[in-house]
């Protein structure tokens, strides 16, 4: 263990930051102990180095430091957060520490919160698909075990009554449910009492770790939260063999914790003064999740990112998009109409989906469904920009199909209930009731066969076939 010695060479206190003058041997990352005059002891964590100086990041504030009084101690060590699985059912602070005081916790090990990076070589491609119960990403944005898909939302958006209806129902066929590591960063009381209660609703408490850095916490606690949390999650998934979920909520206020260190730091800032490293920091994170071959459990992550202004281009949802492998997108025209959950289809992706889906996997015309779907939705948004400038009665009985089929897509396809859980295959006979709408030569993306076997407008066929004879 390495000798700690005690500086009392502050040189500089400012926002979350120290500058520690005369420092010896000083290691990137490594924890050192802040005594202050009247005994309290806090951690922070080196940020930089030099021959002479170090800069200490506080976790927490730097209320009550006193430059001159207060001692700077370097362990040698880099933070690490306890696991083990007696921490299901339990609800810890964003530093990882029991919220209850009375709390016993039994720790199987000491891991460093840092994570090992996984080797891409040794990473699984993802192709098992995830029920969510939820129609518009199952049947169009399928999410598959061991993949990153984030949720693009804005402020006043359901994106947590989202994200805790997914947990909820989240399975996957023949596997059981996830265990679930939700790590809130930066959120309110109500958001946190929210997702505590659904869980304990359905008595998934047992399976479930909580870690919560309230809006009203030190900010740079951001920091930490979601590290510790990927660190149980890694264990859970990769030393005791379990599937997990985990759900990272808000990445938004992750990021503005980064601009706050990078300012207080004075780095030349980036795009809307965000620290140039801000992509390989997200990657730090959402590169935690997947699937190892020949491990038994896997990482699944859902982060939600509130994008300041409805702005995709924002450098948040920007570089997010970059990383992962899609997107969920929540409309606020959705949600002004009433639909829950307001997913806009033609703004989501899944690049992965394809790898889960279709024979084997789901329904056999699971691929070929969700294509037509997404194609007869974009005709019909075009119809209704076209019918708000030349009116309903000016359409052509083909654009006034499409028209009906966009409103019956949203109000039967994309909604549905806060507990009301759908399977695939009653979300692609959904499909097929709408795509029954529209005339059997518009199913230009669907096999014949197919058609043949679910298409269910059989008064058109009859038609068809006694022009025919």
């Amino acid at each position: 263990m390495k000798f700690e010695i005690a500086y009392n060479t502050i040189q500089k206190a400012y926002g979350p930051l120290l500058v520690v003058d005369k420092v010896g041997n000083a290691a990137y990352n490594e924890i050192v102990r802040i005594r202050l005059e009247n005994g309290e002891e806090r951690l922070g964590q080196v940020l930089d180095t030099s021959t002479t100086c170090a800069i200490v990041q506080v976790f927490g504030n730097t209320d009550g430091i006193n430059v001159k009084s207060t001692t700077v101690s370097f362990t040698g060590e880099t933070y690490k957060a306890g696991v083990g699985t007696d921490m299901l059912g339990k609800v810890f602070n964003g530093q990882g520490k029991p919220v209850n005081a009375g709390t016993k916790v039994i720790f199987d090990e000491a891991k460093d919160i840092n994570g090992s990076p996984i080797n891409p070589s040794a990473r699984a491609w993802p192709s098992e698909a995830i029920q969510t119960g939820i129609s518009a990403i199952d049947g169009l944005n399928t999410l598959l075990r061991g993949q990153k898909l984030p949720i693009f939302s804005g402020g006043g958006l359901p994106h947590n009554v989202l994200a805790a209806q997914i947990t909820r129902q989240a399975n996957i066929a023949g596997k059981g449910d996830f265990a679930v590591v939700f790590a809130g960063i930066g959120i309110t009381y109500d958001d946190a009492a929210y997702f505590t209660n659904e869980i304990r609703k359905i008595g998934a408490e047992k399976r479930t770790v909580m870690f919560i850095n309230l809006a009203s916490d030190p900010s740079i606690e951001r920091i930490l939260t979601p590290r510790i949390a990927l660190t149980e999650a890694e264990y859970l998934a990769f030393e005791k063999g379990m599937h997990v979920l985990v759900l990272l909520d808000d990445m938004t206020q992750y990021a503005e914790t980064l601009r706050e260190i990078s300012s207080a730091r004075e780095e030349v800032p980036g795009r809307r003064g965000y620290p140039g490293y801000m992509y390989t920091d997200l990657a730090s994170l959402y590169e935690r999740a997947g699937v190892i071959r020949n491990k038994k459990g896997s990482i699944t992550q859902l982060n939600v990112v509130t994008m300041p202004g409805d702005d995709v281009t924002h450098p948040i949802p920007d570089l997010t998009g970059y990383i992962t492998e899609g997107q969920i997108f929540l409309s606020r025209d959705l949600a002004n109409k009433g639909i829950y959950p307001p997913i806009q289809p033609l703004g989501s992706l899944s690049r992965l989906m394809n790898n889960g889906i279709g024979e084997g996997k789901t329904r056999e015309d699971h691929k070929q469904v969700a294509d037509q779907l997404y194609g007869a939705y974009a005709r019909a948004q075009d119809v209704r920009d076209i019918s708000m400038i030349i009116g309903k009665e000016a359409l052509s009985e083909a654009e006034r199909r499409y028209l009906d089929f966009g409103e019956e897509f949203e109000n039967r396809f994309i909604k549905q209930g806060v507990y009301e859980q759908r399977t695939f295959e009653q979300t692609l006979d959904i499909g097929w009731d709408l795509l029954s709408m529209l005339p059997e030569e518009e199913l230009t993306r669907i096999k014949e066969e197919y058609i043949r076997k679910y298409y269910k407008n059989k008064s058109e066929k009859e038609n068809k076939s006694g022009t025919e004879k």
